[in-house]
């Protein structure tokens, strides 16, 4: 096992001639992806890997300079995908995930065939004619929450984030991998989501896109979904599913699987 694949857990599930990678969002590890790769093993390569950060990683590796911007997560998949020796994949990624893929499909297209984002947003922040979801006075106190106590945060966030109470399994199992973060690591990595501005990138997208959104997401208005869908400058897709929460593939995997196998399998007609 090469040097990336150990710091970020990576491993290789099924086979096939077509490599589906999946990326994970923030206060997850790659464990959230657990009801959708029994249905992709059988007819595919399967890459599942850990974000630096993420709780299953080593915290010492984690390095703030590089990850204070989202273009280090992206230089991290590129090396994956490079030390796999990936000539090229599908990638599906959830929220912060999905933006690091458009990120390294801008500078290494060739990697990748389709991406398909779940989740994605590329700013967070509301401006002038857009709309993010999130005024700075929200994010700053999302800040102060997490520094003053980072175990209440989590239990306060994790039901929100997911859509249900403290007792559904989704919940219980978003709040175990979100608490595993150490919390300066966890505040670092959100606040470099919350800050980041990846709209003028979106024009220089040339994969395609297909873009899944959840009808009700805390952090991700359904507006936002249409937005990359206008601003990407690739051929794009959107799908709204008639879900509630920002991790859909973890609280609805009846809705969601079926979905994902869709869009993974079909490509868009131009």
């Amino acid at each position: 096992m090469g040097i990336v694949e150990e710091a970020h857990n990576v491993k290789i599930l099924g086979s096939g001639d077509q490599t589906i990678v999946l990326g994970h969002g923030f206060g997850t590890d790659q464990s959230v992806w657990k009801h959708l790769v029994p249905h992709l093993v059988d007819d595919h390569r399967v890459i599942i890997y850990d974000n630096m950060g993420a709780g299953t990683t080593n915290p010492d590796y984690f390095d703030f300079e590089r990850y204070a911007t989202l273009e280090g997560f992206a230089y991290d998949l590129i090396a994956i995908l490079e030390e796999l020796q990936v000539v090229s994949c599908i990638f599906v990624g959830h929220s912060v995930s999905a933006m690091v893929g458009v990120v390294a499909s801008i500078t290494r297209p060739d990697l990748f065939t389709k991406i398909i984002t779940i989740s994605a947003s590329p700013r967070y922040l509301n401006d002038v004619d857009y709309y993010g979801g999130f005024e700075l006075e929200d994010i700053e106190q999302l800040f102060e929450a997490m520094q003053s106590n980072f175990k209440a945060w989590c239990s306060g966030f994790a039901p929100l984030a997911v859509g249900g109470d403290m007792e559904s399994v989704a919940v219980q199992e978003f709040s175990r991998t979100l608490f595993n973060m150490r919390p300066d690591i966890a505040l670092s990595v959100a606040q470099t989501i919350f800050r980041s501005d990846m709209r003028h990138l979106l024009g220089h997208v040339t994969v395609p896109c297909h873009i899944i959104q959840s009808i009700k997401d805390l952090a991700v208005p359904v507006v936002v979904a249409e937005y990359l869908h206008q601003n990407f400058g690739c051929e794009s897709i959107v799908e709204v599913m008639s879900t509630d929460g920002h991790l859909p593939q973890l609280s609805s995997p009846d809705v969601v699987i079926p979905v994902l196998l869709r869009h993974i399998r079909f490509d868009i007609v131009a």
